[in-house]
């Protein structure tokens, strides 16, 4: 039986331009050979750091490139929050940051949300009390797991909160460009121009995931310490990675790229919906309708645990992340699934939610049921 991710946040395979990277690669290799095949600065290809600082309207130095936008929170979270300082997370939140702050021994605390994203309620209890934080990590459009995105009057509340607090926020934004519907709304970065808000973004969203091209807007200071903790881990960056995307971008690339993504993964996204609405309609199943990304939150009946639908999933060839992954100390979620609709095909997908529907379906098979959950 054939397996089907809905598990990982991958891009299909027709969304990555291969030919056309491969010719920037090689224009790359050609015009500027001895720079990209040697070391270089921990900061990154010093041409794409102008592009992206000219994009964003800062000056070079705040601009860092990193292995992925992830490396870049490592890094960041290694300058302030190793020493066990207090970090603020949405919860849900991005599970691999909740990893590695971990791994730091780093005080998560978790501000909850809601159908629109983060609850600001909740985030001027937390930080009311209990120790000042070093940040708060937010994805505030198409996040990951949830594909919510936070509204304008809430951008705006939370960095009202942000200059009260004195609080760093972490805008992680890989997905804001993938938009399928709806008017964009401005980033947290660019309503606040930098006073109290950290950027990050990638590459491996819109060009290509393996190319590991990501990057941080931070305060000069911030930056400069940032790179210093990227010298002492690798030494350098890869500067050829970094100089192919410059080239796809010098080229004028991202745009009819970006449009050929948006178009596939609108396609998945509604074949996901669709198959939802005809399978899981009537079970107690909820969804949310992303308006871009990769990703949608499944809310299961509520006697339905999440982690033992993922192991009877499996058995019929469907993995998928359950929801307490997302939580810090897996703390919520416990019926609940994050979707990626991103890589499989759209009758993939639909495939997918019809052997989900026969496990979620009333039952005399109880396993699935909390009460007998392991």
């Amino acid at each position: 039986m054939e397996t089907i991710s809905l598990a990982r946040g991958v891009p299909a395979p027709e969304c990555v331009p291969v030919d056309e990277l491969a010719e920037c690669a090689r224009a790359a290799l050609q015009g500027d050979g001895a720079t990209i095949l040697s070391y270089g600065s921990a900061g990154g290809y010093a041409p794409l750091r102008q592009w992206i600082a000219e994009e964003h309207g800062v000056s070079q130095q705040r601009v860092v490139l990193t292995n992925g936008s992830l490396q870049g929170f490592a890094l960041l979270a290694q300058v302030l929050g190793s020493g066990g300082e207090r970090v603020l997370v949405e919860a849900p939140t991005y599970d691999r940051p909740l990893k590695i702050l971990g791994s730091l021994n780093a005080e998560v605390s978790a501000v909850r949300c809601d159908a629109e994203g983060l609850d600001l309620e909740s985030l001027e209890g937390e930080l009311r009390r209990g120790r000042r934080p070093a940040f708060l990590y937010v994805i505030p459009t198409f996040q990951n797991p949830s594909g919510r995105t936070l509204s304008f009057v809430r951008r705006r509340r939370l960095l009202d909160l942000a200059a009260e607090y004195d609080l760093l926020v972490l805008e992680d934004d890989p997905y804001g460009e993938v938009r399928f519907d709806g008017e964009p709304i401005p980033t947290l970065f660019d309503l606040d121009r930098g006073r109290h808000v950290a950027y990050s973004s990638s590459f491996s969203k819109t060009v290509a995931p393996g190319l590991r091209v990501g990057y941080m807007i931070l305060p000069e200071r911030l930056a400069r310490a940032v790179e210093l903790a990227a010298a002492s881990t690798y030494i350098s960056p890869v500067l050829l990675s970094q100089a192919t995307v410059y080239e796809f971008l010098r080229r004028g690339l991202l745009r009819p790229n970006l449009d050929l993504v948006r178009s596939l993964l609108r396609c998945r996204r509604d074949a996901l919906l669709d198959a939802l609405a005809a399978e899981l309609d009537g079970t107690g199943a909820r969804w949310n309708r992303p308006e871009g990304g990769y990703f949608l939150w499944l809310d299961l009946p509520a006697d339905v645990n999440a982690r033992a639908l993922l192991h009877a999933a499996e058995r019929v060839g469907v993995s998928f992340v359950a929801g307490p992954d997302f939580y810090p100390w897996a703390s919520g979620g416990r019926s609940a699934a994050r979707l990626a609709f991103s890589y499989a095909s759209p009758g993939q997908l639909a495939e997918a939610v019809r052997r989900l529907a026969d496990l979620i379906a009333p039952s005399p098979a109880v396993e699935l049921r909390q009460k007998h959950a392991a």
